[in-house]
């Protein structure tokens, strides 16, 4: 919700100038933007929500929950190096794309245990997951390149991507009560 209130509240901030359909958020957290430290602060709470998320959800796999922290440090390097004000910038980039892979296998990775897991580190619901969140950013990708609708590509791939966390640890809390 953090970043979805972060990237609202950015685009208010620039105007009419901006426009969300085609545009990407890194332009909301450009150098020079209205919006950039509406933005800064966005990308620091989703790393470190993700972070600790990584850090806090015991039931899930070692492997998911490395992928998620390293999402959550690809978040915090997008503050390191924001997007430029004109044009592109193949660290930034990289970042993102750093950052869309790891977010989009952790669900998979994370998967511990058969019918007896809680039902978000589940492996059929963990592929369902990453394959939405992979199909996002492929769509996101071919947005980019036909320069098209970018904007509303990654803000659903992003949403689902900061969704899911909340929903695995709202799995495991409830898997817990019932359990006790």
């Amino acid at each position: 919700m953090l970043l979805i209130a972060g990237w609202t509240a950015a685009a208010h901030a620039e105007g009419s100038s901006y426009d969300p359909v085609t545009q990407t958020i890194s332009v909301l957290g450009s150098y020079g933007a209205a919006g950039f430290w509406v933005m800064t602060t966005a990308f620091l709470a989703l790393g470190v929500c993700h972070l600790l998320t990584a850090w806090g959800l015991r039931a899930a796999a070692t492997a998911g929950r490395v992928a998620l922290g390293g999402g959550g440090l690809a978040a915090l390097a997008l503050v390191a190096l924001p997007a430029p004000s004109s044009g592109g910038s193949l660290r930034h980039g990289a970042v993102v794309v750093v950052g869309f892979t790891l977010l989009a296998v952790w669900p998979v990775l994370a998967v511990n245990g058969g019918p007896a897991a809680p039902w978000a580190l589940r492996l059929a619901p963990s592929i369902g997951v990453t394959t939405l969140m992979a199909a996002g950013g492929v769509w996101f990708l071919i947005e980019m390149r036909r320069h098209g609708d970018a904007g509303v590509a990654e803000r659903v791939v992003t949403s689902l991507q900061s969704l899911w966390p909340f929903v695995v640890a709202a799995s495991c809390l409830r898997h817990a009560r019932q359990q006790a």
